[in-house]
Order: C-alpha cells, then sequence, then structure tokens
C-alpha cells in the first residue's frame, strides 16, 4: 500500500514578510488605479509559484496551485460562466470566510476553458523545480473544481427556470463536464471535485449524485479516448460518517474524507473497509494546533489494510487557506513526519521474526 502526501487545495495567499504581501498589495493599488489587471497577473503568478514551492519542500507529493488565483471557491468558477453575474458576500459555511454569490439570469453555459490556463501554469511551475530526494516520479499535480451541487446550493437564479435546485446543479454539471474533458486533454490525470455542501444537506443526496454522475461520465468517456483521469470526491465541514456507506458507493476514483468532525469516524471507516482508494484528511487544516504525529499515524495504520486499490492519500481535513501562512506549513511538514512514522513502523513490522 503506497502512502502518498497530497494537498487538499486551498493555501494561504499571504505571509508575514514583505515579499509575501505582493499580491495583497497589487490587489489594493488595482483598487486606486495604480497598477493595471497585467500586474495583478503577474502577482498572482507569483504566489502560485511560491505556494508549490513551499508545498513540495515540505514534503507533498501530489501538489495544487493553492488556489491564489480563487477569490472564493464559488464565484470562482460561477464567474467564468454565461448568464451568471456575481453580487453580495455571504459566510462560506462556519468559517471566517466569503463568497460572492452567483445569480442565475439564465442557464449557466461554459464558453471556454475555465480552469485549464491555471492548471498548465501550476504544472510547468513544478516542473521547472529541482526534485527533492527520493521524490523523482513520485510528484505531481492536480486541479480543482467545486463540484456542481456545492456551487448550485450556493447560487439563486433571477430566471424561474433555474430557480430548482436540481435545474442549476445538472446546469453547472454539464459546463464543469466539458471542463473535466478539456483538462484531461491538457495532461491531468487527477481531478479533485469539492462537494462540502452534501454533508450539511444530505436530503439534497439524489440531486447531488445525479449531478456528480454527469462528470463521471465524462471521465469514462476520456478514458476510452486514451485520456485517463481519476475524480477524487473531497467532502469537509461536516461530520462524514453518517454518509460514508453512500460515499464510498459512488463512482468516483478517490474518496476524501474529513476526519476531524467525528472522532469515531476512523473506526467507521476501518470496521467498513473501503472499496476505493482513500484521501485521509487526517490532520486539522482549521486548527493552528498541531497533532501529534504518533496518534495520526497510529490512525492511519488502523485504516490503511482496511483500503482496496493499493494507494492511499494522506492529507489535511480542508484547504489551508484558514490558517496563516507559517502555520500551513507546518500541518504540510507535518504530514511528511506522520507518512515517515507509518513508514517505519511497517519496516519495522517486516523485519520482525516470525
Amino acid at each position: 500500500m503506497a502512502l502518498i502526501l497530497s494537498s487538499t487545495g486551498s493555501y494561504p495567499r499571504i505571509g508575514d514578510s514583505p515579499e509575501l504581501q505582493v499580491l495583497r498589495r497589487t490587489i489594493a493599488a488595482v483598487d486606486r488605479g495604480e497598477r493595471t489587471p497585467a500586474d495583478l497577473s503577474d502577482a498572482e503568478a507569483e504566489m502560485t509559484r511560491r505556494a508549490i514551492e513551499e508545498q513540495v519542500r515540505a514534503g507533498i507529493e501530489l501538489v495544487t496551485d493553492g488556489l491564489i488565483r480563487w477569490y472564493d471557491p464559488i464565484s470562482h468558477i460561477a464567474g467564468k460562466l454565461s448568464n451568471i453575474h456575481i453580487r453580495g458576500l455571504l459566510r462560506f459555511f462556519d468559517t471566517n470566510t466569503y463568497f460572492r454569490q452567483p445569480v442565475l439570469t439564465g442557464r449557466p453555459a461554459r464558453t471556454g476553458p475555465m480552469l485549464v490556463d491555471e492548471y498548465l501554469f501550476a504544472a510547468n511551475a513544478l516542473g521547472s523545480m529541482p526534485t527533492p530526494d527520493g521524490k523523482a516520479a513520485r510528484l505531481g499535480i492536480k486541479p480543482v473544481l467545486t463540484g456542481p451541487y456545492t456551487l448550485a446550493k450556493h447560487s439563486i437564479a433571477e430566471d424561474a427556470a433555474m430557480r430548482p435546485l436540481e435545474a442549476r446543479a445538472m446546469a453547472y454539471a454539464e459546463a464543469l463536464a466539458t471542463e473535466v474533458r478539456t483538462l484531461a486533454e491538457a495532461g491531468a490525470q487527477i481531478i479533485q471535485v469539492d462537494e462540502p455542501a452534501i454533508l450539511k444537506y444530505p436530503q439534497d443526496w439524489d440531486v447531488f449524485t445525479r449531478a456528480l454522475n454527469t462528470l463521471a461520465i465524462v471521465r469514462q468517456d476520456a478514458g476510452r479516448q486514451g485520456k485517463p483521469v481519476k475524480i477524487a470526491l473531497c467532502v469537509y465541514f461536516h461530520d462524514c460518517a453518517p454518509l460514508y456507506a453512500k460515499l464510498s458507493a459512488l463512482p468516483v476514483d478517490v474518496l476524501r474524507l474529513d476526519f476531524t468532525y467525528n472522532p469515531k469516524l476512523v473506526d467507521v471507516v476501518g470496521a467498513a473497509g473501503s472499496p476505493m482508494p482513500l484521501a485521509l484528511g487526517l490532520v486539522d487544516g482549521r486548527n493552528t494546533k498541531l497533532e501529534d504525529v504518533a496518534v495520526v499515524a497510529r490512525q492511519a495504520e488502523k485504516l490503511l489494510p482496511r483500503i482496496a486499490g493499493g494507494v492511499a492519500y494522506l492529507s489535511t481535513s480542508c484547504g489551508l487557506e484558514y490558517l496563516p501562512r507559517d502555520r500551513a506549513f507546518a500541518k504540510l511538514q507535518l504530514l511528511a513526519r506522520i507518512q515517515a512514522a507509518v513508514e517505519g513502523q511497517r519496516a519495522r513490522a517486516v523485519e520482525r521474526p516470525a
């Protein structure tokens, strides 16, 4: 069983030092009319490269671009579609961050690539960095999409035809399905789809699964066309345990779970097992406190034998944008220490005499 260190998604966009505040300063200067959108793009590119470099330096093997260009998880994608305008700020779940709410004036439609350029930039940035010792052929990058159900749940509609939740979810699903195909053609081998809203609103399960199936079908088509891509479903911000059986039966390739909301989830998953690879969100992405390496390593060791597919991922419970940058980096370093502890325990078990 391979245990791969994986980023969950976002990374802080600023830090304490002056060079890590370039994006904040540039945004303010653009608002004052002193800098241009091109200057903002350059600042985003610089901070994206820094986010990727810090992930790699911490030991992460499957990285993201840190979602540095994202104003929030909802409007960044919805705002790229036609028949949508963006308005007032609302709180994003129970976090201290906000999203700009999409308003549908018609059926959302994709007019061109949404995240492909961001993915290709990140892939090129990763490829230009020195490979750390022991990481040859192990580094990869994954794009992140906010899923169609979560986008629909956080949107409202002026158009009567889009007011039913299912209508919004399926419209988003069709647009995202085309983006999945385009990302696969661009070389993406695994795409993370974030659907945190389903844990909070399980009564919408049928709508959620129908929208997700649209992406799964495109994933299958891409594989038949010689562009295999995996879908990693990511859920967080609520207790996964009540829905675990249903989640583990979904047509995805990887299931990433947040273990921080229910300490008994380790026992639930350990008892039931998993028919697919899991990404284990055992390290809290919203709490600055560092977990005990030995405790988390024991949790991982309990779960790994019960996971099918020959691979598992170790990650934080959610993206790290909710933490100060130094603590976010420390959380990534912690993942590497946990991985080393798990692999050390395995090596010792093999060496023990029968």
